[in-house]
C-alpha cells in the first residue's frame, strides 16, 4: 500500500492593511510553506509572530483538497489578531507535490 498523497505548498501574502501598521510589514509581504512544513521567508524579509500566530492553525486543513462547498475552499482571507492593524492576510495554493506519510513528522 502506498504511503504518498499530495499536498499543497502554500503562499500567505499581506493583501491589505486597513488600520495602523506597527510590525514593519507591508502589502505584497509573504511566507510560504512547502515540503508540508517548512515555513520559508524571502531573504532581508520578516514576519511579524503575530500575525503568523493568527494564520498558522487554518494552513494544514489549507494544503489538503476539500470539498468543493466547503467554507474554507472557498475562503483565503485570514485576519491579524492586532485590532488595530486591521492586517488582512491572502493563502494561496502556489503548487500541489507529492509526499510521503514515512518522511514526515
Amino acid at each position: 500500500m502506498s504511503k504518498e498523497f499530495e499536498i499543497y505548498d502554500l503562499r500567505v501574502t499581506v493583501d491589505r492593511i486597513e488600520g495602523r501598521m506597527v510590525c514593519g510589514l507591508e502589502v505584497g509581504d509573504y511566507f510560504e510553506l512547502t515540503e508540508s512544513s517548512r515555513i520559508r521567508i524571502p531573504d532581508g524579509k520578516h514576519f511579524c509572530m503575530f500575525a503568523l500566530g493568527s494564520v498558522l492553525p487554518l494552513l494544514s486543513a489549507k494544503q489538503r483538497d476539500l470539498h468543493p462547498n466547503d467554507w474554507f475552499e472557498l475562503d483565503s482571507e485570514v485576519a491579524c489578531s492586532d485590532p488595530e492593524e486591521r492586517m488582512i492576510m491572502r493563502i494561496e495554493r502556489i503548487r500541489k507535490r507529492t509526499v510521503s506519510s514515512e518522511d514526515l513528522t
